[in-house]
């Protein structure tokens, strides 16, 4: 089957599945395979749930007309993912960066959402898995999607940016990410900026931090929007405040960090003639959630949620902030950060320094990486020792940050903290 008959299938209902436990009816399913499983195995059981149609990629699972034998599965999901996104006549922003991406898409998906039909990704669906189902998730009545890309290695942003053909794209920061995948940050930079390669190369046009040293260098080539140049930070604590075209906007998003998260959508607002009330409303009413930056009070504690994700860049970030909020007694439980190769222990070392020079009550490291720098009182070589420790030495009366990497699972310390 075509290209293109493949496309009418799925326009009869523009419903796309690959897990046979979340099958909607009519829709198309895809038998995607991974290490540990085949989806080719599930064809038959997706058409019994509900599913339309199935495509497969081994003949002897096309067991009747309704399951679509292809050469692979994943690359046509890619492909017609990409003949989507060039039927329809929706804006597409394209959004990448070592820290921030998730936050700063809800961000603007929020302030757009305000005068426009938008879509965003959902979660995090942002490898080469997720850009093709958030792009096949965009209905003909969108107006605007928001893309976002992750990426851990080379070429990853330039074939993902190909799929999704941004007509616009930002890239939050090149930060201390995926290091050992990268080859170093001189690595992240260059794999991150695959993205703004391709809005040189297509005459389309980036957003930028002015501020920042590498966008300005890396975008000489390319129409820019700067931030909006009535943006002013205010104040934290532990809350961002700011100033926008004489108006005052309190968010509800902790750290300094989160100010250029806030001004980026403020700027794309703007650009698409979103009013300034709304900009402020949709940044005053935006929570966050998912493990990243929630206040929450547990008993006595105020705690300081952010444990989606690490690296030492967003880890610094997150303890200067923390460092520099009001609270009579701070304690920070840190947890390992993840694909750092080679650079390891020099990167887990440094966060130890910075924490050291920091006036924080209590200080706890949690993981492999930090015991293997340092296997004093307060590190704890796995969750589960810091877990009884925490039982037979109870918090009270405490601000508290949590940060680490997904991996480590730190949220689990919530229901300690009881």
């Amino acid at each position: 089957m075509n290209l293109e008959n493949l496309y009418q299938l799925y326009v009869k209902s523009y419903l796309v599945d690959t897990d046979t436990r979340n099958i909607r009816k009519n829709s198309l399913f895809f038998a995607l395979k991974g290490e540990h499983f085949n989806g080719n195995k599930f064809a038959e059981k997706a058409l019994a749930l509900g599913a339309t149609y199935a495509v497969v990629d081994e003949i002897k699972y096309q067991t009747n007309s309704n399951i679509i034998l292809v050469d692979d599965v994943l690359t046509t999901l890619q492909k017609l993912a990409n003949y989507h996104r060039r039927k329809l006549g929706t804006t597409i922003i394209g959004l990448t960066g070592s820290n921030g991406k998730t936050t700063t898409k809800e961000l603007i998906n929020t302030v757009l959402s305000k005068k426009y039909k938008t879509t965003a990704t959902k979660g995090n669906l942002n490898n080469h898995i997720g850009v093709p189902l958030s792009l096949l998730s965009i209905k003909p009545e969108t107006e605007i999607g928001i893309i976002e890309m992750g990426a851990n290695h080379q070429k990853e942003i330039e074939f993902l940016a190909s799929i999704c053909e941004p007509d616009f794209g930002y890239i939050t920061n090149f930060g201390k990410a995926h290091l050992e995948g990268f080859g170093g940050v001189k690595g992240v930079i260059k794999g991150k900026s695959e993205l703004y390669t391709f809005l040189e190369k297509n005459a389309k046009i980036a957003f930028i931090n002015p501020k920042d040293a590498i966008q300005v260098e890396k975008t000489k080539a390319i129409t820019t929007i700067p931030f909006e140049h009535s943006i002013e930070f205010l104040s934290i604590n532990p809350y961002v405040k700011l100033s926008y075209q004489s108006e005052i906007i309190q968010s509800n998003l902790v750290g300094r960090y989160n100010f250029n998260n806030i001004a980026i959508a403020c700027t794309i607002g703007n650009y698409f003639n979103v009013s300034t009330h709304d900009i402020k409303t949709a940044i005053e009413g935006y929570v966050s959630n998912n493990n990243r930056s929630q206040i929450i009070e547990k008993v006595s504690n105020k705690i300081i949620l952010d444990a989606y994700n690490a690296n030492p860049t967003s880890m610094l970030a997150a303890l200067e902030n923390f460092n520099s909020i009001s609270a009579s007694s701070k304690t920070i439980i840190l947890g390992d950060m993840f694909e750092l190769g080679d650079d390891s222990d020099k990167e887990h070392q440094a966060i130890v320094a910075f924490v050291n020079d920091c006036n924080f009550e209590n200080t706890y490291f949690v993981g492999e990486h930090f015991y293997k720098v340092n296997t004093s009182k307060n590190f704890f070589k796995n969750y589960n020792d810091f877990e009884d420790f925490l039982k037979q030495n109870p918090l009270k009366h405490q601000s508290i940050l949590i940060k680490g990497s997904r991996g480590m699972r730190l949220e689990r310390t919530l229901d300690v903290l009881n």
